[in-house]
């Protein structure tokens, strides 16, 4: 293995990352960074998300802008508002001691004219997700026409969001002698349509197979009827009582009503959709973000771009429409080498739709059977044991008691 010295980051960048506690490439890093540090190099990588590829882009992106020059030179494209942030956020930590670099997240739902303020005074690096950038170019306050590197992180939530036309345009207005970067988790024939249109000759990196379902990612379903899917849901969350997890609903006014039944029940749960106001989805996501909350309801839309590790569980409130979609549900687990395990909860009607996804994912569903009251109780019993011996006691302070316990 390869340390990133040795694949050619610079010192300035390895300092900040060494503190930020980076210590081997990861493998999409250790194929990415030297192809995309190479001039005009096409990539067309296939990875989940988690497996380190905001870094793989990061690092030789800010590594190669020039920072006397103070027009656009690189250009990253996100499908959400908090994705988009989110790389900023991580750019910015890269680039920590880079003096005069200028990174500009581009994104809806806030003030235009302060980011219009911001282009003015000049940046190197932005990141956008299309909608926005569009807008920018319409009224011919952005610049693309010294754009070197084009990046497009999670290219296929991009096409599913409909942003297809954008991103033509977008690219039609870049110059052509450039390096671009597609990242994908998995390989619609949209993308391959992209990949031909705008790239030459493109390198691929794969990490592990395409459109295959992450290997430490274990896929159980439990088969109900439709009316118990409430109470098989509730039976699987009190069997984990450390679960950290999201539960995919298909549309919002089941989301909103599955989060309430939850609280209601008692549940450290919350909700997030598409009619929350901006700073309400903002606040939710930031309490499930530090462990505030240890389960998410949400539809696909609006879980689009939150970026969490350590999740435990992705439950699946019903199949979705498009393999895909279960792709990336899924892949939000088992996440960095660790452990996951992706939920469906499915009636007679999906094990059609099921099976199509094994074919996809090149795994089997495990079959699971809803926990009893006593294997629930039996489970918590022994966690509430586990934490009791974790706790730490002064026994100095307790010595006085111990003949009278």
């Amino acid at each position: 293995m390869k340390t990133f010295e040795e694949l050619g980051i610079d010192s300035k960048i390895l300092k900040a990352i060494s503190e930020i506690g980076f210590e081997n490439p990861m493998p999409v890093q250790e194929q990415v960074i030297p192809l995309l540090l190479a001039e005009n190099t096409d990539i067309v990588a296939l990875a989940q998300t988690g497996t380190g590829k905001t870094a793989a882009f990061g690092l030789p992106v800010i590594q190669k802008i020039d920072v006397s020059d103070n027009y656009p030179q690189a250009l990253i494209l996100s499908p959400t508002r908090e994705l988009c942030l989110q790389i900023a956020s991580d750019l910015n930590d890269y680039s920590k001691y880079i003096s005069g670099l200028k990174i500009l997240p581009v994104y809806g739902g806030s003030s235009i004219e302060s980011q219009i303020r911001t282009l003015k005074k000049g940046v190197q690096i932005i990141v956008a997700t299309p909608g926005r950038l569009i807008d920018l170019m319409n009224r011919k306050m952005v610049k693309l026409d010294r754009i070197n590197t084009v990046i497009m992180d999670e290219a296929d939530e991009m096409l599913n969001m409909g942003f297809t036309e954008s991103i033509n345009e977008i690219l039609a207005a870049i110059p052509e002698e450039r390096n671009m970067l597609l990242f994908s988790a998995t390989m619609p024939a949209e993308i391959a349509k992209i990949a031909k249109k705008y790239m030459s000759n493109p390198k691929e990196v794969v990490i592990g197979s395409k459109n295959e379902g992450a290997e430490n990612i274990k896929h159980v379903y439990y088969l109900v009827h439709a009316k118990d899917k409430y109470l098989a849901l509730k039976r699987i969350a009190d069997y984990y009582p450390n679960i950290y997890g999201i539960i995919f609903c298909r549309t919002r006014r089941e989301t909103q009503e599955i989060a309430d039944q939850l609280i209601q029940d008692g549940y450290n749960a919350d909700s997030l959709h598409g009619e929350l106001s901006q700073a309400q989805r903002d606040a939710v996501m930031q309490k499930f973000r530090v462990k505030n909350l240890q389960l998410l309801v949400a539809t696909d839309v609006a879980a689009r771009g939150l970026d969490v590790d350590n999740l435990t569980h992705v439950i699946n409130y019903g199949l979705p429409d498009d393999i895909e979609t279960y792709t990336h549900r899924s892949g939000r687990t088992g996440r960095a080498g660790k452990k996951g395990t992706s939920i469906a909860i499915i009636h007679v009607k999906e094990k059609g739709r099921m099976r199509d996804i094994e074919k996809i994912i090149g795994k089997k569903f495990e079959k699971g059977h809803i926990p009893t009251g006593g294997q629930i109780c039996e489970k918590q019993l022994f966690n509430l044991v586990d934490k009791i011996e974790k706790v730490k006691v002064n026994e100095e302070e307790i010595a006085s008691y111990l003949p009278s316990i």
